[in-house]
């Protein structure tokens, strides 16, 4: 019997109960509309919007062009100084009751992710969770961390569509806490809609939160460089990064741009196979969709073949495919390792890069087969892609300097420490890296010669929650570190003689610990 799509969570039944708790999100005739000045309206130049998993019609995005985003901003910053003179007390008595909102919800939002962004349930559920029990802790620990510091006023937000909800709705409710007004923008490649529902129920509790979408050459302009905008958060590329930190560079307002890097895992002189094969399965969670995805392996020469032999069947082990799919009604969803790439587009240039490292000379190790049984027939595969591997990589390939944000890996086979090291540090710069070594001394000492913020030894690092510090060196990272009180410091004003940590053109001023 072919499987179906589990009742528990098909489209339009989702759709109906975001109708249902949140119906001001929607025109009369059911298309959505931008969070501005106070209210939901301005269905924009709606553009069709549908699934990776499976090619559904989700909706139609709300597209706003650069005038009528302006008149969102404008308004979003003559929200701040109100709020920022709101009492503390009060602000953290409705961002309390914004998260007692979210709350009920947190598995609508997490099936909404599926069919917006391709999670499986599981990591769906995650990232909301995530979101509101990070809060939370803010929440709780304010106070001290705030102390006499001040809002900076409006702060705009960019951030890229794998967490919807961990990384942007988790900013925003920080950044509102700390006194100030907030505009984000939805990502235009998917989450607009458990977005919607999320700043629905943020408006509701009086907090002063703008959402609003629309594309990034149209909105950029008055998202980052207009003077209503005092702060910047950002998370994406490093193209789109760097272009805006060239334009911010003389505006002299505070910003966090997180961007890509080659995120490395370092091995030498190592034997424990069983935890590394454990480690390269939870690697691929999201289908290596991550920021702090470790997509290099930089292996010691000798020990390739243990290596090669624990990649192949800890991958090979891994199942791809349609994540909403069950044998009868009442399955439990399956246990997928990931499911499709974010759309067609990203898998085919996938696709390109795999073919022009071929082309320049690198050699496949492990080319992985999607099963058709964990799909509809017919159904539309084009954004699946299972594992591929390779080896020799070399430097005039594009993969060789850029994070392919997808189930690609490279490894690169080295002789000596420093050539590890060199390898290990391609990409001036990343948010995470990791050594193993049976020789823990050793892996710590050499951790300190590589360029990304974190450093596993023995297991990868993660971004990481509540006080956990983020960042990133070198190209990975620009302006104001994040994470803990760094956030709270990152959209708030101190004394002229407390610098605000973070990777800057003219100096890198770290924490004590990371």
């Amino acid at each position: 019997m072919p499987k179906i799509i589990s009742p528990a969570v098909e489209f339009g039944s989702l759709l109906n109960q975001v109708k249902q708790i949140t119906p001001e999100i929607f025109t009369q005739d059911g298309k959505f509309q931008n969070l501005m000045e106070g209210r939901w309206q301005q269905p924009g130049t709606p553009r069709e919007f549908t699934s990776s998993i499976d090619g559904t019609q989700l909706g139609w995005m709300p597209m706003l062009n650069r005038e009528t985003a302006l008149k969102a901003v404008q308004f979003a910053k003559g929200e701040a100084a109100a709020w920022a003179a709101t009492d503390l007390d009060a602000r953290r008595e409705k961002v309390q009751e914004c998260l007692n909102q979210l709350r009920p919800h947190v598995e609508l939002v997490g099936k909404l992710l599926m069919w917006e962004i391709g999670k499986t349930y599981k990591l769906g559920f995650t990232d909301i969770d995530r979101a509101i029990e990070g809060v939370q802790w803010y929440v709780d620990n304010i106070e001290g961390m705030l102390g006499t510091r001040k809002p900076l006023g409006l702060v705009s937000n960019i951030a890229s569509w794998n967490y919807p909800h961990s990384v942007l709705l988790h900013a925003v409710l920080v950044q509102v806490l700390c006194g100030n007004s907030v505009i984000a923008k939805t990502p235009t490649d998917g989450g607009f809609i458990s977005l919607s529902f999320a700043f629905a129920i943020a408006r509701r509790c009086g907090l002063p939160v703008t959402l609003v979408s629309g594309g990034g050459g149209e909105l950029s302009e008055v998202l980052v460089k207009n003077d209503a905008v005092d702060c910047l958060s950002f998370v994406g590329g490093r193209y789109n990064g760097r272009n805006i930190a060239d334009a911010l560079s003389s505006e002299h307002k505070r910003y966090m741009l997180e961007m890509e890097g080659v995120n490395t895992y370092g091995i030498w002189d190592y034997s424990d196979w069983n935890s590394m094969a454990d480690q390269l399965k939870k690697g691929y969670d999201y289908g290596k969709q991550r920021c702090t995805a470790y997509v290099r392996f930089v292996v010691q020469r000798s020990l390739f073949p243990q290596f090669l032999e624990t990649y192949w069947e800890a991958v090979k082990s891994l199942k791809v495919g349609n994540p909403t799919l069950v044998d009868s009604p009442g399955d439990k969803l399956p246990e997928l390792a990931f499911g499709p790439v974010i759309n067609k587009a990203q898998a085919e240039d996938l696709d390109r890069l795999y073919a022009d490292a071929l082309k320049t000379g690198a050699t496949p190790v492990f080319q992985g087969k999607l099963d058709e049984s964990l799909f509809l027939p017919g159904q539309d595969m084009s954004a699946y892609r299972a594992p591929r591997a390779l080896v020799n990589l070399p430097r005039q390939s594009e993969l060789y300097f850029k994070e392919p944000f997808g189930p690609i890996d490279s490894i690169v086979l080295v002789d000596r420490v420093e050539e590890l090291v060199g390898e290990m540090n391609i990409s001036n710069g990343a948010l995470v890296g990791a050594l193993a070594s049976d020789d823990e001394k050793w892996a710590q000492r050499t951790s300190k010669e590589i360029r990304a913020f974190k450093m596993g030894v023995n297991k990868l690092r993660s971004r990481g929650d509540r006080e956990e510090v983020f960042g990133g060196l070198g190209e990975s990272w620009k302006g104001a570190f994040v994470g803990g009180k760094l956030l709270v410091e990152a959209v708030t004003q101190g004394d002229a003689n407390q610098p605000v940590l973070g990777n800057y053109v003219d100096a890198t001023l770290l924490p004590e610990k990371v």
